[in-house]
């Protein structure tokens, strides 16, 4: 995943509104280069309560993940969608076709060890993340292993809104820039503009999720949606 600008990739859990595809082309619209796709899962490990709070309402509503990957399959987006699960469902059989089936691009699998890479079916590149407190050698295995970008964790926290950029997410950025030629993206904390603006001086991009996720719960619909993505967009470029 190489654009000639900086990467904005924003989230969005699956099944958290009736008509939750609809958040997808305005993403496009408002200037995003992927979108992360949550499979929302009842024991998230590593999201915080926006996104805790986001999979159970889907959860509530029927959500599944065969219902994401349906309604993925349905929608037409020009712009790569990556989706995300924790390592139970990733590794069942047949998960991987059918992602590539409903036109997915990447899986990120927060939960998964490096050592149990080969367990997920070839054919889905696999983007694996590296973490502040991951030991250099061991990062920059990682990131030779990682397909379509690096996922670069700003903290060792949980996912959310912050009020500002840890200094970890900028030091971890320039490490894992001397380790592989993929996309470095950071995530975990991007809530606001400067905050993508300060990580992508290092980093090729950003993934923000809470702050859009929070937006969501709140009754903002693709537009509202957009336009705070679009307030990204401005800010990297």
């Amino acid at each position: 995943m190489k654009t000639d600008r900086k990467i904005l990739m924003p989230y969005l859990t699956g099944g958290v509104t009736p008509q939750w595809t609809d958040y997808l082309p305005a993403m496009v619209e408002a200037g995003a280069d992927a979108i992360e796709v949550g499979i929302p899962f009842s024991d998230p490990t590593l999201d915080g309560p926006t996104i805790q709070e986001a999979s159970n309402v889907a959860l509530a509503d029927g959500t599944t993940p065969r219902s994401v990957l349906s309604a993925l399959s349905e929608t037409t987006v020009d712009v790569p969608i990556i989706v995300s699960t924790y390592a139970n469902l990733a590794v069942r059989k047949g998960f991987c076709t059918e992602l590539k089936e409903a036109g997915v691009a990447d899986l990120i699998v927060p939960d998964l060890p490096l050592e149990e890479v080969p367990a997920i079916e070839e054919g889905i590149e696999l983007a694996l993340l590296v973490s502040p407190a991951t030991p250099t050698d061991r990062a920059h295995e990682i990131a030779a292993r990682s397909r379509g970008f690096v996922y670069a964790v700003s903290s060792m926290s949980t996912t959310g809104e912050r009020d500002h950029l840890p200094a970890s997410a900028i030091d971890l950025a320039t490490r894992l820039k001397d380790a592989t030629d993929q996309p470095i993206l950071v995530g975990f904390g991007i809530s606001r503009p400067a905050h993508a603006a300060e990580a992508a001086k290092v980093a090729d991009g950003v993934i923000v999720g809470a702050a859009i996720m929070r937006r969501v719960l709140d009754g903002a619909g693709p537009a509202e949606v957009g336009e705070y993505v679009a307030t990204l967009r401005a800010a990297l470029d």
